[in-house]
């Protein structure tokens, strides 16, 4: 079963799903049904609800006890007791059948019109009796009252085949159309209408035979659509009750008449220029079919109720609405007959009122089973997966802003474009594997996480610099929803990644400075490390006779950043070694100072040399004089400064310098030119 909800209104499509083929014998047929879970989970209301290829027309009876069905090929005739659920009888034909008529309340009398002229009664045990009609016939109707069976087709003549007599009587000739389409009567009154080409629709008395009324239903078709270079023709008719009826049009409309009345009071556009093959009416409701679409539409209003699309594998050919219910069957060009109920339109039938329950149930469990078996995709998804040139084609179905594709295509087409992805599950898996046999081994006592390590390393950079940093890189750590975080490998942060240097800048920023002072160390500096072996505290050798073996270069190796480079301790020393080592404070790290260097290069100052060498002797001094630091070639560091005076020191300085101001401007000058007294 199938669920779709067009126009929030739902419909459950009951002849979806796999079908068996009918040449398959029983015991394969209940082999194939045991080992298929989805032939197990279908719902076949009806069993061999289908036709070889193609159904054609669809007929409930009088009784609504019978459901009558015309396909190929073979041409034949099917007919399904709703009773039993069950197919009660099929027969063939010589040609294939355009339309057939129920005389009867049951199956007991049928008339088909097949495509060959001739007219073929059946009754109960099987074919009676069959004759030829003079031109090619379109469609019949028969008139209860008057038993006269109304046939129409490539001619201008309405045929009236009497069957109380068994002879053709004088035909109807139709004036205004020179070919004839569609022909119905209304049981009540007895009115005969017919249409065809040049979209003309006459009206006939059977009581006298003559035209009593002839509507042009072109013009209006042509004012509500515009200019157009092709007359439209009446594909579909049907009454409604004794005064309402549809009329169908070649280009797509459909026109609502009353018969008191010369003029449509309502026009409805299916929108794709194609001719309405039925029209059928359902309490307020007018049901209208073409080869693509079933629109469902209130009469009064025209507004759309829901609709039924026939997708891209089948073209819809007739329909059947059983009355005072939400049933319909849909011939068309695929094995099976479409059933679809739809709960909003009205109950389920008698004969099948399980399916009341069972939508109900679905209801409740809320099932979207829709687009189980497909899947969605972007455009641009499609071109990752190598399948842009499906675009415009049937195996994808546009939706929104994507397409959706077959579940098996989609996967087919990513395995072969990631094929990968199974040798990294893999190594995963086996990373895993080693991972969980290294939990039991002594581990260095390390409080970054094994994911996302530069960003935990951060954080707590930043929660020993700043309170208001400390606080939001603790809460962050802490936060049991970032867990994740820095426990799944999902979350591994990529550096390398366009989103990171996108969304993040200034992280790229710092992790390039970063970087930018570790090749400074490792372009500088060779890093040394002692052997363990060598040891003084522990061997007893004396400074000069170590830093001789040492400059030997027996002592002295490079160290490397992995752990498979460390020397083993050997068995007789480890007790000793742990017992020195548990004591010892950490170990000295020599590095080497390459040619050409000096140690202020480490300093946070870029010094530039071939800027400074360039510069005249003026601003060397001047840039000495600015710079007081200075640098030795063994490392030490010299630099002069003036301390800063407080701020009762500074007004006492600028007091004082005022009073000292006030004085001199008070101090009277001696005499320029005084002469030494004399002591007498």
């Amino acid at each position: 079963m199938q669920v779709s909800d067009p126009n929030n209104v739902k419909i459950y499509n009951l002849s979806c799903g796999k079908s068996i083929p009918d040449w398959l014998s029983d015991r394969k047929k209940r082999a194939l049904l045991r080992n298929d879970s989805g032939l197990r989970r279908r719902i076949e209301l009806i069993q061999d609800f289908e036709m070889p290829a193609v159904s054609n027309c669809i007929r409930l009876s009088s009784d609504g006890h019978y459901i009558l069905a015309t396909g190929i090929y073979k041409p034949r005739v099917r007919c399904y007791d709703v009773d039993n659920l069950a197919m009660k009888f099929e027969r063939c034909f010589d040609s294939e059948v355009i339309s057939f008529e129920i005389l009867s309340d049951d199956y007991s009398k049928i008339a088909f019109l097949r495509c060959d002229r001739f007219i073929e009664f059946h009754s109960a045990e099987g074919r009676y009796f069959k004759l030829r009609m003079p031109k090619f016939g379109h469609d019949m109707k028969y008139h209860r009252h008057f038993c006269d069976l109304f046939l129409v087709g490539a001619s201008s003549d309405i045929y009236r085949l009497n069957l109380e007599n068994g002879r053709y009587q004088t035909c109807f000739v139709s004036r205004q159309s020179t070919e004839i389409n569609k022909v119905i009567i209304n049981q009540v009154h007895g009115l005969i209408l017919t249409g065809g080409k040049g979209g003309n629709l006459e009206a006939w008395d059977p009581r006298c035979g003559d035209c009593i009324a002839s509507l042009d239903c072109a013009l209006p078709c042509l004012l509500n659509k515009g200019s157009s270079n092709v007359v439209p023709a009446i594909t579909a008719l049907n009454f409604n009750d004794n005064l309402t009826y549809g009329v169908g049009m070649s280009t797509g409309q459909v026109l609502l008449f009353d018969v008191r009345m010369n003029r449509p009071f309502k026009i409805k556009d299916h929108m794709n220029e194609l001719p309405i093959r039925d029209v059928a009416f359902l309490n307020e409701n007018v049901l209208s079919l073409d080869g693509s679409i079933l629109k469902i539409w209130n009469k009064e209003t025209g507004n759309l109720f829901t609709s039924i699309d026939a997708g891209s594998k089948t073209i819809f050919n007739s329909l059947c609405v059983v009355p005072r219910s939400g049933m319909l069957f849909i011939a068309n060009e695929n094995v099976k007959i479409q059933t679809y109920y739809i709960p909003t339109l009205g109950p389920a039938p008698t004969w099948c009122g399980f399916l009341d329950a069972l939508t109900e149930e679905l209801e409740e469990n809320n099932q979207e089973t829709v687009y189980d078996d497909y899947q969605f995709v972007t455009e641009k998804q499609l071109e990752a997966l190598g399948l842009s040139h499906l675009i415009g084609t049937n195996l994808l179905r546009a939706y929104m802003h994507g397409f959706f594709v077959d579940i098996r295509l989609y996967k087919k087409a990513k395995s072969a474009a990631e094929p990968f992805d199974f040798e990294k599950y893999k190594k995963k898996k086996i990373s895993e594997k080693l991972d969980e046999g290294v939990t039991n081994r002594v581990k260095v006592e390390d409080n970054l996480p094994s994911v996302n390590r530069n960003l935990a390393s951060k954080l707590f950079e930043e929660k020993n610099s700043s309170r208001k940093k400390a606080k939001n890189a603790a809460s962050l750590l802490g936060d049991e929803r970032f867990k994740q975080l820095f426990e799944n490998p999902e979350f591994e942060v990529d550096p390398n990644a366009e989103e990171y240097r996108l969304l993040n800048p200034v992280l790229r920023r710092l992790d390039e400075n970063h970087d930018d002072k570790k090749k400074l160390i490792t372009n500088n500096f060779e890093k040394f490390e002692v052997d363990d072996e060598c040891d003084n505290s522990s061997s007893g050798i004396s400074s000069d006779e170590y830093s001789e073996k040492s400059y030997e270069g027996d002592s002295l190796v490079k160290s490397t950043t992995s752990s498979k480079n460390r020397d083993i301790i050997p068995p007789q020393k480890n007790k000793f070694h742990r017992a020195t080592t548990k004591h010892s404070s950490k170990t000295a790290k020599f590095y080497e100072l390459e040619a050409g260097q000096e140690v202020f290069v480490l300093s946070n100052d870029k010094v530039d040399h071939n800027e400074i060498d360039c510069k005249p002797l003026g601003d060397r001094l001047a840039e000495v004089a600015k710079n007081s630091m200075e640098s030795s070639h063994y490392g030490n560091k010299a630099f002069t400064y003036v301390p800063s005076k407080s701020k009762l020191e500074r007004k006492q300085e600028l007091e004082k310098k005022h009073h000292r101001a006030e004085r001199k401007q008070l101090s009277r000058p001696g005499p320029k030119n005084s002469k030494k007294l004399k002591r007498g």
